[in-house]
């Protein structure tokens, strides 16, 4: 069962493409956050709602909100599948303890060891303001994340 809107979001500390340290905690108090969870890097859904983001960038990446998205897959290989495909936001590595932070938020998918299609938009104080879990197959309406967050 996924995080519910209301509730505290779970903290989380994750590498990104890059090697870097990035925690949920350093960003409340100063900015919301999209935070997505996609399934695998490289495949045709997550490539194509990835590269949707990346289109309308100014609206999630801004001085007022950070998108954060996060995936099962390594490091390493969220940073070829950043530079292939020309990406400029963190890509988050959930990889070991396999899984954890999508487990946290209620997305993981045991049977198939990937996270579903979970978004949560993060107000600043770390509280989920809106959620949306769509099945493996079924993209995501980027129109909707924008709505969420004009509602903040």
């Amino acid at each position: 069962m996924a995080i519910e809107v209301g509730a505290q979001a779970p903290d989380f500390e994750l590498r990104d493409n890059h090697g870097r340290t990035v925690r949920l905690a350093d960003f409340r108090g100063g900015k919301r956050v999209v935070l997505l969870f996609y399934p695998f890097a490289f495949t045709g859904v997550c490539t194509g709602e990835l590269r949707a983001l990346q289109e309308r960038l100014p609206s999630f990446v801004n001085d007022e909100t950070q998108l954060l998205a996060v995936s099962a897959d390594s490091m390493h290989s969220l940073r070829v599948f950043g530079e292939q495909e020309g990406l400029d936001y963190p890509l988050l590595s959930d990889f070991w303890p396999h899984g954890e932070a999508a487990r946290a938020y209620g997305v993981f998918d045991e049977e198939k060891g990937c996270a579903v299609r979970g978004t949560f938009v993060i107000d600043a104080s770390g509280a989920v303001r809106w959620t949306v879990v769509n099945d493996l197959p079924d993209a995501r309406d980027l129109n909707d994340y924008i709505k969420a967050l004009d509602t903040l």
